[in-house]
């Protein structure tokens, strides 16, 4: 059985409740990585709870991958792939960057996805046909635009520290053929790639909860989303998106060169 809209909508404002409040108020902060730093606060911890226990309500025969908490039932046919909180070093910058990913798999291909962003209270949602965008200016179907060749993008990645050197190396070989690149925007580019406002998001290193949620919003928006090596995004790893496939195809010709 799959989700409607509005059981999406009530995932991303249960969500919403946890975060908002939270947000640029010095929420407690947990380092999850030794020698290094990787974030969680009390509000990725508690947003994924909320998502879980509405999902585990509604639908106790689906699967549930999250970032926060234990996996459960992952050789299911449906499953539900959760980022409470993606960009959570903006969260705690206080950039409004970050968002609520909740994405729904089904025979192991993601096909509805919503990235809620509380604060600017813009919501973008793949319904399994069309993409869609909600916010203070109203509510549209959203298309990627018709760029076609690298002269002429707009490209995004979180940040080139992100890379490897040998990945870096291929990154900075597409950067330097885009007509613009910009920093720092997490699950926020791959919304704006949907909504035909940039043309390129490169990263590496993602986990399946980072792009479960942003897949079909990129396909279903009329865009491309591979691995580097042009493989399906659903595992994660390192990840192209592109608003056209003559884009694409430039892209990972070039990303694709060991």
């Amino acid at each position: 059985m799959f989700p409607d809209r509005a059981f999406f909508n009530t995932l991303a404002d249960a969500a919403r409740a946890e975060t908002l409040p939270r947000f640029r108020t010095g929420a407690f902060i947990t380092n999850k990585l030794e020698g290094g730093f990787d974030p969680v606060t009390e509000g990725d911890r508690a947003a994924e709870s909320a998502i879980r226990a509405l999902i585990e309500a509604r639908f106790p025969e689906h699967g549930i991958l999250g970032e926060e908490h234990e996996d459960i039932g992952l050789d299911r046919e449906h499953i539900w792939v959760i980022d409470p909180i993606d960009g959570t070093r903006a969260f705690i910058s206080g950039v409004p960057m970050w968002g609520t990913l909740i994405g729904f798999q089904s025979g192991g291909r993601s096909v509805m996805g919503v990235m809620d962003q509380p604060f600017t209270g813009e919501r973008y949602f793949a319904d399994g046909e069309r993409a869609w965008y909600s916010g203070p200016d109203g509510e549209r179907q959203i298309a990627t635009r018709a760029c076609k060749t690298l002269s002429d993008a707009i490209l995004f990645t979180t940040s080139p520290h992100i890379f490897l050197e040998d990945e870096a190396e291929r990154y900075h070989a597409v950067e330097r053929h885009v007509r613009l690149f910009r920093y720092g925007t997490d699950c926020y580019a791959y919304a704006l790639l949907a909504a035909g406002h940039v043309d390129l998001v490169i990263e590496s290193s993602l986990k399946p909860y980072d792009v479960g949620a942003l897949i079909p919003l990129i396909e279903q928006a009329g865009g491309i989303i591979t691995t580097w090596d042009g493989g399906r995004p659903e595992g994660g790893g390192n990840i192209v998106a592109a608003g056209t496939a003559e884009l694409h195809a430039q892209a990972i010709s070039i990303l694709g060169n060991s």
